[in-house]
């Protein structure tokens, strides 16, 4: 019987069931609870449901506030092309296309067991892997995000997972189409979520390194897979520049997203009694300025605000790492407050996965793993970008599987499991 256990415990294919299973109850759960007028409207009012719907309508990448203000490079394209094509089937904001948004959101997430699986059997065996697995497959953030977000976050943490496993692969791979793989799977995720290009130069250079030490590198294999990347990012940038008349490689969005988290609202001494952030002023300016006018306006206040405001800029800092990886500037009083059980445990879980993360990497270090170096820089650059901007859980969702990971490693570390010796 303990067998049979374990061995049911091991297996990925009950994984990823019980993993659709939570995902799909939860939802089905929620669907409940929300008016039947409203599932097919409220879920897309947000910069993806707008741009797919100008693109089902045939107008284009644009209309990103839903009013017809043009050409936009606020998002890239594969994520709203995914939902645009859902509306051309189903209806542009119907109940149709929400429960088949959240059936491709659920399909994500779950299939990012796969990755997180295969990519901790490298590191430390099956026990690590199906115990990594295990941990995605029941982990809150997981279940509630493909619901909540009709946007690329599951299809982000997917992808975030399958490139921790190909870069580990990459390293001792002698194949020249698997560097061009690696690259197409770079240029899908650039394409996808930009943030992660943030981990391209780590990620790449260790395959590199790794492959050097085994003796398997040939200058033309990293050249060919950058080439790759490079290749599938150039026709969204040459679209970029012919109607921005500027080089936009991937995203437009960066101004705005570092104004909202570095503006006079946040200085309780400002003058400027109407600066006040609402979604109404932003898309009237948004409307009157156009979008190059718009990001601009927000650059130069952002970082004006930034040179003025240094000691506060350094506390809102700290209030952003904390909000990364806690899920709220002020955990302990949110925990206290909150009347929800369920607002409990995902702050409670998420503190467990922070300090899981932080095992994990001392864990992989103090082994001197070759694999710790991937594995561990995620971590550790992925979330800078929005230590300037603003955080929330939803914008670590894309490297959570990596936090599970690491949660793993140090779960079996304090289980004493065997490691395979290829690590």
């Amino acid at each position: 019987m303990r067998d049979k256990i374990r061995k049911a415990g091991g297996s990925l294919a009950l994984i990823l069931v019980i993993a659709f299973g939570l995902r799909a109850g939860f939802a089905w759960h929620e669907e409940r609870k929300i008016p039947a007028d409203l599932v097919g409207s409220v879920p897309f009012l947000n910069e993806t449901g707008n741009v797919a719907r100008s693109l089902a309508l045939g107008n284009g990448f644009g209309s990103v506030f839903r009013n017809d203000t043009g050409p936009t490079a606020w998002l890239t394209p594969v994520y709203p092309l995914l939902v645009a094509g859902i509306f051309r089937v189903f209806g542009i904001f119907t109940p149709g296309s929400f429960f088949a948004v959240v059936l491709l959101n659920i399909l994500f997430s779950t299939a990012a067991c796969v990755p997180i699986f295969l990519a901790g059997k490298r590191i430390g065996g099956l026990g690590v892997a199906s115990g990594a697995a295990w941990l995605w497959a029941v982990f809150p953030n997981a279940i509630v995000i493909p619901y909540e977000w009709v946007w690329d976050t599951s299809l982000s943490a997917l992808l975030g997972a399958t490139i921790l496993w190909a870069t580990l692969e990459l390293g001792e791979s002698r194949g020249l189409r698997d560097w061009c793989a690696y690259g197409l799977l770079w240029g899908l995720a650039l394409m996808t979520n930009p943030s992660l290009g943030s981990l391209l130069p780590f990620l790449l250079g260790w395959a590199v390194y790794r492959a050097r030490q085994a003796g398997f590198l040939r200058w033309e294999k990293p050249l060919l897979c950058g080439a790759v990347v490079i290749i599938c990012c150039v026709p969204w940038t040459v679209r970029n520049y012919t109607v921005f008349h500027r080089f936009i490689p991937l995203r437009s969005n960066l101004p705005f997203e570092l104004w909202i988290g570095n503006n006079e609202v946040f200085d309780e001494n400002s003058r400027d009694v109407t600066a006040r952030v609402t979604s109404y002023e932003q898309v009237s300016m948004y409307s009157k300025l156009g979008e190059t006018a718009f990001l601009d306006d927000k650059w130069h206040k952002a970082i004006q605000f930034m040179r003025d405001h240094r000691r506060l800029e350094l506390e809102l800092t700290r209030r952003r790492i904390v909000a990364f990886w806690m899920g709220s500037e002020t955990p302990v009083r949110s925990f206290l407050e909150t009347d929800s059980n369920f607002i409990r445990a995902i702050l409670l879980l998420n503190l467990l996965a922070t300090v899981g993360t932080l095992a994990g990497m001392v864990v992989l270090w103090r082994r001197r793993g070759a694999f710790a170096f991937p594995v561990a820089v995620i971590p550790v650059v992925f979330p800078l970008l929005y230590y300037v901007t603003h955080a929330s859980l939803r914008y670590r969702h894309p490297i959570d599987p990596v936090m599970l990971l690491l949660t793993a490693v140090a779960i079996g570390a304090a289980f004493r499991t065997r490691w395979p010796r290829s690590s």
